[in-house]
């Protein structure tokens, strides 16, 4: 987790993992005869939402060869087009400048790592099935899944993260940790399978922000 301060790892679950590789399977729509871009660096933890759902499931998994490609919106609009690939994970930064054209293959598109915008709903989501997906590192990759988006959606809108995936939780808390009604801004707390254990190496930033959940029974 490096979005903040010091990077530091977290040690997510092999638990958490199965969890992951089993809602994605059936929310991305993975199926023997899906073509899966692996975009994401081996580096970063959404390799592993690429990976291993496509290889569970019998998908075909495209590896990209050169690494100018994930650079090059261009470049990747041509291997996505060239190879027909059906399911792309990919962040919201780099599809506006990728031909929309060179995406008419595409069955699912899931943008993840950075808020999206209306903008891009309604550039993607007449075309294929947009899913927006949210997760930090101190979980198993994706915690919520929004989708599939609406293209008419109202411009001046927040694109939604959804709800959370299977076998996880989510609360909106204020500083006292008690539930907050509709409507009003607090912090967001995740509880569930796919929830690491804490930091490695670092007791006292765990017991710090890994809390207790006051809501199990």
């Amino acid at each position: 987790s490096g979005s903040t301060g010091r990077p530091k790892g977290a040690g997510n679950t092999h638990q958490g993992a199965g969890n992951l590789v089993g809602e994605l399977i059936t929310a991305h729509g993975h199926k023997p005869n899906a073509r899966v871009l692996q975009f994401a660096s081996f580096a970063f933890d959404a390799s592993f939402s690429e990976v291993m759902p496509a290889l569970v499931s019998g998908a075909r998994l495209y590896l990209i060869d050169e690494s100018s490609v994930r650079t090059d919106p261009r470049a990747l609009g041509r291997f996505i087009a060239e190879q027909g690939i059906t399911l792309a994970t990919l962040p919201p930064v780099i599809l506006p400048e990728i031909p929309i054209e060179d995406l008419a293959c595409l069955q699912t598109l899931v943008v993840a790592g950075e808020a999206c915008s209306p903008a891009l709903v309604k550039r993607h989501a007449e075309h294929c099935n947009m899913l927006n997906g949210y997760g930090p590192t101190e979980a198993s990759v994706c915690v919520t899944i929004a989708g599939p988006l609406d293209p008419q959606m109202d411009a001046t809108a927040l694109v939604p993260i959804g709800r959370p995936i299977q076998n996880m939780q989510l609360y909106i808390l204020d500083a006292s940790l008690n539930p907050l009604p509709v409507g009003v801004v607090g912090e967001l707390y995740i509880a569930g399978a796919g929830l690491a254990r804490g930091y490695l190496g670092r007791a006292g930033l765990t017991a710090e922000r890994f809390i207790a959940n006051p809501f199990t029974p």
